[in-house]
């Protein structure tokens, strides 16, 4: 028969800890009186967490005459997740603290390949990190692996992955050479996490990846929803053009074809960075490329918003250039709205740089919040 005073000891210290990671600094008063719990249950619990170093006595609160009372913090850096970004050309591997901060970043110049030498550089680009950001190992959660592909629902194999051609392939193989847990998981997926991470007034929202690759994700009650086979949001193979351009998943006239990242830093020598230089000098054929840009994505944007009716985030690489355009891009997704004559639920990304490694990571946050 299940315990359930032990549930109810694990519950308590699990709000008791969530309640530290909130407010950052509090006084045992403060925890029985917002969590309602009685001081003996609270004092035990503190006990547990600071013997286990997630939390630290840091001084005193109050200056009322009488004795003060002592105040527990939260340690951010008490544990850390690690991600990679996994692309054609290159890896971003990151290390965050358990609010998702990025400790420690390592970009470097990688392609990808279904090797055992690609696979050992994952194992040491893993441990180069862990020694650049001075991580005790005893920290580390785990490691999330951010791929172009559609990942099983146990986040262990790619069962599509056209981009990089690995269909197939398992995060037992990625994680051969490397020393802690590691799973697999969405590139768009991962970025919509940090996303949402770090944007705490949105519960519902539809992520939209604009990088080489165009991808999307679903957040309900800031859960993933990854439909019933693993396949929701997969915004880059809707339709905006019939019968358009060729799309490399075999279709013709997908988002993808028409507003991958790579469409317009090929307008610019393979620079996208250089791409909006020349767009703020107004260079008419840029001009004219990113108009056209715009208008295909302000469709997908106008049928995701029909379809949800939830807040949609452009990310990725595009997302990161779009605050200057964010009102063109409003304007044109109101003049195709049926119900609605304004755009405030379009929002650009937060999270500028970095978040399908940061993103990768997150679940093994989340998992150790839960479990504490």
């Amino acid at each position: 028969m299940e315990d359930k005073s032990v549930n109810i000891k694990d519950f308590n210290r699990n709000r008791i800890y969530k309640l530290l990671r909130e407010k950052q600094n509090l006084s045992k008063q403060d925890i029985v009186y917002q969590l309602q719990l009685s001081l003996p249950t609270v004092t035990q619990n503190l006990n547990f967490l600071l013997e286990q170093h997630l939390i630290e006595n840091t001084g005193t609160i109050g200056n009322t005459g009488g004795r003060n009372a002592q105040a527990f913090s939260y340690i951010s850096d008490a544990k850390a997740g690690i991600g990679l970004d996994v692309t054609k050309h290159h890896v971003t591997a990151v290390a965050v603290d358990l609010n998702g901060n990025i400790l420690e970043m390592i970009r470097s110049k990688q392609t990808f390949e279904r090797s055992e030498r690609y696979f050992r550089f994952l194992g040491e680009l893993v441990q180069e990190l862990i020694r650049t950001a001075h991580l005790d190992s005893s920290k580390v959660l785990g490691v999330g692996i951010g791929v172009p592909g559609l990942i099983t629902e146990d986040h262990q194999t790619v069962f599509y992955g056209k981009i990089l051609d690995f269909t197939g392939e398992t995060a037992q193989n990625f994680g051969k050479y490397i020393s802690y847990p590691a799973i697999l998981i969405n590139d768009a997926d991962a970025a919509g996490l940090s996303e949402i991470r770090v944007t705490p007034d949105i519960n519902h929202a539809f992520y939209i990846s604009l990088s080489n690759n165009i991808g999307g994700s679903v957040y309900i009650g800031n859960q993933v929803f990854a439909g019933s086979n693993q396949k929701s949001a997969e915004i880059g193979h809707v339709t905006v053009v019939p019968d358009g351009l060729p799309c490399y998943c075999g279709q013709k006239g997908c988002l993808e074809a028409y507003c991958s990242a790579d469409r317009l830093s090929e307008a610019a020598g393979g620079d996208l960075s250089q791409f909006f230089e020349l767009l703020k000098a107004g260079k008419p054929e840029i001009v004219h490329i990113w108009k056209a840009y715009l208008n295909h994505l302000s469709i997908a944007i106008n049928n995701i918003r029909l379809l949800f009716d939830c807040d949609i985030i452009i990310g990725g690489y595009v997302g990161a250039y779009m605050d200057d355009y964010m009102d063109d891009l409003k304007k044109l997704v109101i003049s195709r709205n049926s119900f609605e004559n304004e755009a405030e639920y379009l929002r650009v990304c937060r999270y500028k740089t970095e978040a399908i490694a940061a993103g990768a990571a997150l679940p093994f946050i989340d998992q150790f919040m839960n479990q504490i």
